[in-house]
């Protein structure tokens, strides 16, 4: 049965209208696997909420669709990352924004879906008509962020929301992907993990923009200070990402809502140092260019695995290299060969 939404016009009329249901709507098609939806996703983000110089989100708001502050925010499993993004979201709301946060679970591995639930880990900020919560499963895209998250940053923009939030899975793979898609990537860190600078072994920390230790609070305080303390000192010994911003290390608590205004401060600084005209735009622009060259490896991927004359020889080869018969590089060129021939 048809409803206002399977119109792509009416779709983004109602999306930009603020209508949280379309919001949903919009995003569930952007992370829709099925070829006719991913048809149907690209009209939404081309025809009618692609950002345009000057174009505007609507005759309630001065917000300009692209003008979000994205944050991507990541730390590894028990640093408290959905209680920190519940109080910091509170806290941005109570300063007059809206904050949307596209928060990415860990994937079931049968059946793909979302194994955790992020509205029923921030149900206070669940609760706000200025937030808006989308868990999705990571699946298997790497860094732990959902593949069409980038995408669903823009419907929230056009939905306008001027903060939106990007937490990652935080399990250990690389996150550079949450790098690639935000304007400023915080790393949240927790004491008493035993080796304060693990870190700094991971590489983690050379992507991230502004770091924060949590937790600062009870009897976890003094060994926070400390952390925070050794981590600057560390980071001194690191290259800047940007010549125009050093990192900082900060102390917070979510549970005593501590340190949380001075984590935005920096955010708002990054910004300024940077400058939303200038370094963000190239920021931007370098993380189009990366996404671009991910969806041609991955179409290419797709519609070499599909082609017949590669199909026909896939797994002979595959068995192949797996005997020692021949060597990858070979099967690969003799793979390469049959496709190329036949284009």
């Amino acid at each position: 049965m048809s409803d206002k939404y399977d119109h792509i016009g009416s779709l983004a009329e109602a999306v930009i209208a603020g209508d949280r249901r379309a919001l949903a709507r919009a995003i569930t098609l952007i992370e829709s696997l099925r070829h006719d939806d991913r048809d149907r996703a690209q009209e939404l983000l081309l025809a009618a909420l692609l950002p345009q110089p000057g174009q505007v989100t609507g005759p309630e708001t001065s917000r300009e669709i692209g003008k979000a502050n994205r944050i991507g925010i990541t730390g590894a499993p028990g640093v408290g990352k959905s209680t920190f993004i519940e109080v910091f979201g509170l806290s941005l709301i109570d300063s007059g924004h809206r904050v949307a946060v596209l928060a990415v679970d860990p994937s079931s591995k049968r059946g793909g879906g979302s194994l955790l639930g992020d509205k029923t880990r921030m149900e206070v900020l669940a609760r706000s008509e200025d937030a808006y919560i989308r868990p999705s499963p990571a699946g298997e895209t790497l860094g732990g962020v959902a593949r069409r998250t980038g995408e669903a940053i823009l419907i929230c923009e056009a939905a306008g929301y001027d903060v939106i939030i990007v937490e990652t899975v935080g399990v250990g793979q690389s996150e550079t992907a949450v790098a690639d898609m935000v304007d400023v990537f915080l790393l949240l860190l927790a004491p008493g993990g035993g080796d304060e600078l693990q870190g700094l072994k991971k590489g983690i920390v050379e992507l991230a923009d502004i770091l924060v230790v949590n937790k600062c609070d009870g009897a976890l305080a003094d060994a926070a200070r400390r952390m925070q303390a050794e981590y600057t000192g560390a980071l001194g010994l690191l290259r800047a990402n940007d010549p125009r911003w050093k990192p900082p290390v900060l102390a917070a608590s979510a549970l005593e809502k501590t340190g949380i205004g001075e984590i935005w401060d920096s955010v708002v600084a990054h910004r300024a140092a940077l400058g939303p005209d200038q370094g963000i735009a190239e920021r931007r622009a370098r993380q189009s260019r990366a996404i671009l060259w991910n969806e041609l490896g991955d179409g290419l991927m797709a519609a070499f695995k599909a082609d017949p004359a590669v199909a026909s020889l896939l797994n002979t080869l595959e068995d192949e290299v797996a005997r020692g018969a021949t060597t990858p590089h070979a099967a690969a060129r003799y793979l390469l060969a049959a496709f190329t021939s036949d284009h």
